[in-house]
């Protein structure tokens, strides 16, 4: 490992963030091998092809156009089980400071306005003295790899479009570690400010998500950072999923919370789909009965894991800004792919003015929420709305909805300048 110094707290503001070209060839090369085929430990493809296209149905016209009302369903995914879950990050979550879970917040008129008998949000607007979940992940993994091999770890790396970043540095400040982190352009720069208030060096890169990615791992592997990325690929899965491991604690939270309540529906915004691929595993675990419905809701201007479910293959796509910062990305995790082809029932892409105009109805509601996490609120409009949508999901008068709000409002502050 390269020896690093520590960087001084707040030595970066946003206007003083390093800019660098996006094109670093070694790099990018290694941040697109992805593929759809899984990794040892991970889901195996169902047996036959014929029977899985049978098992899908698709309500598209073009599925070159990622229009908002746009949706994609599966017929059996209650029936899938996930590989056995690997460790439980519960207890360390517990043993740190400042602890506690998160609230669910039950919402009423919410839920009269689904047609449901109740409505409860997840509300992750500050989750261990951050205002996203994301630390759950990045705590129980860079705590589970260190244990396994510390020698010489000074610095730790990562690429983040907000709060996975922010969480890597407030890790690496109370471990005494330096961090890297590097951030897309489009990141709004109080986002980038926060990072930076966390004691971190912060590079942008002037291009996309996947190219931050890309320029995180040249730089991890140039100096000996440990990268701390919250998405896989072949060749890059065991600190992933990790992270994976510890967005369950979230779940596990969930399940205390609702007591003997029977969970219906749970929606849950996508980005690269790690903290799906937890919800999944979780909610379709072996011995699990009566599973509930998982709804998954991207941006239209960026709903790689649709794209991918309507396409039956793990793709890429080309994004466009959206207020939904953090759920803007290119391509989802290898890792992710198929928990999401197999356990979800059902996957949306929504327009900003539909997550801006859910944060406000969910603030009403007392959850100050940011636009990926109001994207659930608006996502379940969208079932309510589509035709044959809230049947195939399951929902009567009397189901419970819950909604995963992933950030504060404060983490994500584009929607007030949209």
């Amino acid at each position: 490992m390269v020896p690093h110094s520590r960087p001084e707290k707040n030595r970066f503001e946003a206007r003083e963030a390093i800019v660098v070209p996006s094109s670093t060839p070694k790099a990018a090369d290694k941040g697109r091998r992805r593929r759809g085929r899984a990794a040892p430990g991970q889901p195996s493809p169902a047996p036959s092809a014929a029977l899985d296209r049978a098992r899908r149905y698709t309500y598209l016209t073009d599925v070159t156009a990622l229009h908002p009302s746009t949706w994609t369903a599966r017929h059996p995914a209650r029936n899938w089980r996930a590989p056995a879950p690997g460790g439980s990050p519960l207890e360390f979550h517990r043993s740190l400071p400042g602890y506690r879970p998160t609230p669910l917040v039950e919402a009423p008129d919410l839920a009269a306005e689904l047609a449901v008998g109740r409505v409860l949000v997840k509300d992750e607007s500050d989750r261990l003295g951050l205002p996203a979940f994301k630390i759950l992940g990045a705590s129980w993994a860079i705590e589970r790899a260190l244990a396994e091999d510390a020698s010489g770890v000074t610095t730790l790396v990562a690429a983040t479009d907000g709060n996975h970043g922010r969480a890597v540095a407030r890790v690496a400040a109370q471990r005494g570690l330096a961090a890297r982190i590097f951030v897309p352009a489009g990141v709004h720069p109080a986002a980038v400010a926060a990072i930076a208030g966390e004691g971190a060096a912060v590079t942008v890169v002037e291009a996309s998500y996947d190219a931050a990615v890309a320029a995180a791992v040249a730089d991890a592997e140039r100096t000996g950072g440990l990268l701390v990325q919250d998405t896989a690929w072949p060749g890059y899965q065991q600190l992933p999923a990790w992270i994976v491991e510890g967005y369950t604690t979230l779940f596990a939270e969930i399940d205390e919370q609702l007591g003997t309540a029977r969970l219906d529906l749970l929606v849950l915004p996508v980005g690269v789909g790690s903290l799906a691929q937890a919800a999944i595993g979780h909610y379709r675990r072996p011995g699990i009965e009566r599973p509930p419905a998982l709804l998954s809701v991207e941006p239209d201007r960026a709903a790689c894991a649709l794209r991918s479910l309507q396409r039956d293959e793990l793709v890429s796509i080309t994004t466009s800004p959206t207020v939904m910062t953090g759920l803007c990305c290119e391509t989802a995790s290898a890792a992710a792919w198929p928990y999401l082809r197999y356990g979800l029932d059902a996957a949306v892409a929504v327009t900003d003015a539909e997550a801006i105009a859910a944060t406000a109805d969910l603030a009403a509601a007392g959850v100050p929420s940011g636009p990926c996490g109001a994207a659930t609120l608006a996502g379940a409009r969208l079932a309510r709305d589509t035709p044959g949508y809230r049947g195939h999901l399951g929902l009567t008068a009397t189901s419970t909805v819950v909604l995963l709000s992933t950030e504060s409002s404060t983490a994500n502050p584009s929607a007030s300048t949209a």
